[in-house]
This record gives C-alpha cells, structure tokens and sequence, in this order.
C-alpha cells in the first residue's frame, strides 16, 4: 500500500486532512520559508505548496504540501506569535478586505506526476470596537494564524462576508480540490 504524507506540521491541515478519513502520516517539510522580494502573494504560496511537497522523500508515497498567504493592501499578513501582533492585524483589517491564497500541491514520488492549485478566498471584515477585538483575542487565541483570527470559531463574528468556492481553504487545505486529485493519484476518501 502506497503512503500518504502530510507535508506540514500544522495541527490545522492536519484535522483538515482527517477530514477526508484516509490514513496518512504528517511530516516536517525541510524548506526555506524566506521571502523573495517582490513576489506576489499567490505566487509566494504556490512555491512553498510545491517546495514542500518536493522535500519530502519517500518511495512509492503521495505527498501532499500546502501553503497560506493573506494579504491586506498588498502586504503579506504573517502569523502575529502575541497578542498586540494580533489586535494591530485586526484593527488594520476593520472595513477592508484580507486576501489569502492557499495553495497545495500533490506529488506522486513513484510516478513523478505533481498537481498543483491555489485557492483564493477573500474575507472582508466589519468594524468593530477595539474592545470586541481585544475580547475576542483573548477568547480564540488565534496567535498562529495568518490574519490573526479562525474562522471556524468565532473569527466569524468579525467578518461581513467570506468569498470563496472552498470553505476549507480558508482554514488552510482546500479539501475539495484535495479529495479531487488524490482520487486521481489512487486515493479515493469515498472508495470502498
């Protein structure tokens, strides 16, 4: 039987991916996270998705790497680590909207053959008080994610509206586009 690896340490993609109820194992990617000036948002995660699928190596496995851009009026939002990171990402958010790019690709390494897409989701923000944000900080902790909130908590009471053709990708791994291209690649969640 063919393995299939999780490209990530993200405990996000890694409920995400269990989601599809396949067995899989989860992997460190060894890759260079570093910025190249001037690149565009998309473009910077669909090389770290395929940079990460890349390197893991494994025999006969399906690997699967995945990457999330946000991005507010052209800058890249990184994951604030604190929670003053975090209110400064929300209150630059109220009334615009953050962009974020997830891309994930799939690599067979028996067979060479790779897959690759990125999702675009953008989510446009209310305005709300200082106060509520800070309320809402200490509640969900979201101090690891790009954006500084989770969607699948109560990050949604910050939004007026969430765009995207894959609710999933949001979270950080576009399940629908995945469950697709892994049947292709001999992984089918729904096979018997």
């Amino acid at each position: 039987m063919r393995t299939l690896i999780l490209a990530s340490t993200s405990k996000y993609r890694r409920e995400l991916l269990a989601r599809l109820a396949l067995p899989f194992e989860a992997a460190a990617p060894g890759v260079d996270e570093t910025p190249i000036a001037g690149e565009p948002p998309a473009e910077r995660a669909a090389r770290l998705a395929t940079a990460k699928a890349r390197s893991i190596r494994a025999a006969d496995a399906v690997v699967i790497g995945s990457d999330q851009v946000a991005s507010l009026d052209g800058a890249i939002l990184r994951k604030p680590g604190a929670s003053a990171a975090a209110l400064r990402q929300l209150e630059a958010a109220q009334g615009k909207t953050v962009l974020f790019h997830t891309a994930v690709t799939v690599r067979d390494s028996a067979g060479g053959a790779e897959w690759s897409h990125v999702d675009h989701t953008s989510v446009r923000f209310g305005r709300l008080p200082t106060a509520a944000l800070e309320r809402y900080l200490a509640i969900d902790e979201p101090f690891d994610c790009a954006g500084s909130f989770k969607s699948e908590g109560l990050g949604v009471a910050l939004f007026e509206r969430i765009e995207s053709t894959d609710p999933t990708a949001l979270i950080g791994l576009p399940l629908i586009w995945l469950a697709a291209t892994l049947r292709s690649a001999g992984f089918d969640p729904l096979a018997a």
